[in-house]
């Protein structure tokens, strides 16, 4: 080997503890290394068998022979050489010794050369998706190399996570919050499907999404080779944009109509990487793209006689109430000033829980069955709905025999469940200053803000019997009103699905606080991962909480491992009754016998401890609150395991 150029790596820092007889796997620079002790001599041998790549450092020297872990095949020990006069010798290093260290030198590593990979996550980068939720491994290597170049950069922040399916959650809580595309990311088979649950949450949900997925060679697809799923047919009904990479692939472009699918359409993206594609290099003249003159203004406005239709409506209505979904999270300020020029009750869906503060004067909480009789009350009460970003399911039970004026961005969610008087397709803050220029000054409705202020005084004193009845025992009505005097303001809160959630959005009382769910899909074991991805995009700028019961926290329980390693601070209320609550009541409703509902659980709290954060277990009432605040101002991740009544609901 020339000596020109040479970089000198120490592989061992006391030659005594590799005994005489015996091999062992190091690594100089990027090189793998079968450091060899055989005959008082130390030799420096690839660490690569040339049959399949089995890893010679795992295996022994028998009769004087370096032999292969994986198939028996032999070598000679020092100077890699086949017996038998084969031409599959092993190729080696020099090596030296200092005093008790051992160095091996090998020619200095050319400079990168840019992959495939590294100029498709740089199109990635360019177009805003600096968030990655995922777990490395063999079959998508190359593709996570390059992010971790982007990383280094600064330009690309990943999250190596302890199950991909709380990965694909997290890029779904991300999106949820921010609107913008987080990206998950798994090897072939096992690690790609196990995001699929994620994937579906955020497509339902109208949440954008990028997920990547390793594959094996291209020359073993179709063959049963291991870990081999066909990921581009797995994923093709939960996939806007579902595409293979290939060699040949227009690479930056295919990157760009991804990302660009997942913000336009709202949904889930999905491109796969063959192992050998993944590590080519970049085609000569291949460059990253960005979004510049990529993608058009949103800013849709409805169509006029459409307008002028609500203008007529808004016009004659006496008590009009205002409805906002899930759709309309970014328009809240503008809604609401709309709402205070007409005086009028502003309801959200469970799903827009938060987009107005209970305490507001025009709020009047949840509608549905995860709502409050305010809501109700309301809606039944009004002559004209005006909905904003509501996709009319049964579980927010908007009813048909009102006057109704939709708003929506997507025109097949316009009418999309009965017909509605008035559909209006396009952006909120569009069709709003249309609404406001048009009727400012033009309305005669009523006030109805006494009204409000009566409906929440009656509920509150329900809200306060319920409490009273549950006695010392601790009810999800306890935890959810321990929240409503703890919880920061400003706080993101992730919630989960059964009963705690179904008490959440009945007890919970938000001010300006952000709520992420697993909506449409009602995916257990959401709350923790979604609150993963809304620290990635909040930091520390806000307070990020969630909630769960035992089985939802027991779904994804390991990633508390995650955010210790991350130290984000999240703070996550567990509701442990030992029990499928919702689960059995749905069991009696439907008549049959309660049966395999009950759960048998860990100590929560001392878990968590035992990942390094804080743990605090409850059982007594008058310690709720307390404990709470000590979570609250806690610095770094901490969980408060509450021991709960399953009756008390």
């Amino acid at each position: 080997m020339s000596t020109k150029n040479k970089k000198w790596y120490k592989v061992l820092d006391n030659r005594k503890t590799l005994p005489e007889g015996r091999v062992k796997t190091v690594t100089a620079g990027h090189q793998g290394i079968c450091l060899t002790h055989y005959k008082g001599k130390f030799s420096a041998l690839d660490n690569a068998c040339p049959h399949q790549g089995g890893p010679l450092g795992e295996g022994s020297i028998e009769n004087g022979m370096l032999r292969c872990p994986w198939h028996g095949w032999d070598f000679d020990p020092c100077n890699g050489q086949s017996p038998g006069g084969h031409d599959d010798s092993i190729k080696t290093f020099e090596v030296k010794e200092e005093g008790d260290a051992i160095y091996v030198g090998l020619e200095e590593e050319a400079p990168h050369e840019e992959t495939i990979s590294d100029v498709m996550i740089q199109t990635m980068v360019n177009w805003g998706v600096d968030t990655v939720f995922g777990m490395v491994g063999h079959s998508n290597l190359a593709v996570a190399d390059a992010m971790r170049r982007q990383e280094e950069k600064g330009k690309l922040q990943f999250f190596g996570i302890r199950h991909e399916g709380a990965a694909s959650f997290a890029a779904s809580g991300y999106a949820k919050l921010t609107g913008k595309p987080a990206a998950c990311f798994g090897i072939a088979g096992p690690g790609a499907t196990n995001m699929y649950t994620g994937m579906w949450d955020a497509k339902v949900d109208r949440a954008p999404m990028l997920a990547l997925s390793g594959q094996v060679n291209t020359q073993v697809i179709g063959t049963g080779a291991f870990q081999e799923v066909d990921l581009v047919n797995a994923f093709d009904s939960v996939s806007e944009f579902n595409h293979a990479v290939h060699l040949n692939s227009n690479h930056s472009e295919l990157m760009s109509l991804a990302v660009k699918t997942a913000l336009i359409k709202r949904d889930v993206v999905h491109l796969t990487f063959p192992d050998e594609v993944a590590f080519t290099k970049k085609p000569e003249n291949s460059v990253a793209q960005t979004p510049e003159n990529r993608i058009t203004p949103f800013n849709i406005s409805p169509p006029k006689e459409m307008t002028q239709q609500a203008v007529d409506l808004l016009k004659a209505s006496k008590r009009p109430v205002i409805i906002v979904g899930h759709g309309a999270r970014f328009q809240m300020e503008s809604i609401i000033a709309y709402a205070e020029s007409l005086d009028c009750p502003v309801i959200t869906t469970f799903k827009g829980k938060g987009l107005i503060a209970d305490n507001h004067p025009l709020g009047c909480g949840v509608l549905g069955r995860s709502g409050t009789p305010i809501a109700s009350w309301f809606m039944n009460e009004s002559d004209l709905l005006l909905v904003f970003g509501a996709s009319f399911s049964n579980h927010t039970g908007i009813t048909p025999k009102k006057p109704i004026i939709q708003v929506d961005f997507d025109p097949l969610a316009l009418s999309k469940h009965h017909k509605v008087d008035v559909a209006l397709w396009g952006e909120i803050s569009e069709t709003l200053t249309l609404l406001t220029a048009q009727t400012k000054g033009n309305t005669n409705t009523t006030n109805q803000r006494k009204e409000i202020a009566d409906r929440w005084q009656y509920w509150k004193e329900e809200k306060e019997s319920r409490l009273k009845d549950c006695g010392s025992a601790l009810s999800s009505i306890a935890v959810f009103n321990a929240m409503n005097k703890v919880t920061p303001d400003n706080a993101v809160i992730a919630v989960d699905v059964g009963n705690n959630t179904y008490s959440f959005g009945r007890y919970f009382e938000p001010k300006n606080q952000s709520v992420l769910m697993s909506g449409y899909l009602g995916s257990i074991g959401f709350a923790l991962p979604a609150a993963m991805g809304a620290w990635a995009a909040e930091g520390d700028k806000r307070p990020i909480w969630s909630v769960s019961g035992d089985a939802g926290l027991g779904q994804y329980l390991a990633e508390i491992n995650t955010i210790v390693k991350y130290n984000m601070n999240i703070k996550h209320i567990v509701l442990n009754n030992s029990e499928l609550g919702k689960i059995s009541k749905e069991q009696r409703a439907a008549e049959v016998d309660v049966w395999q509902t009950s759960l048998t659980n860990p100590s929560f709290a001392q878990y968590a401890e035992n990942c390094g954060a804080l743990g605090i277990r409850v059982e007594k009432l008058e310690d709720l609150i307390p404990a709470m605040k000590k979570l609250n101002e806690h610095n770094g991740p901490a969980l408060l395991e509450v021991i709960t009544d399953v009756n008390l609901i």
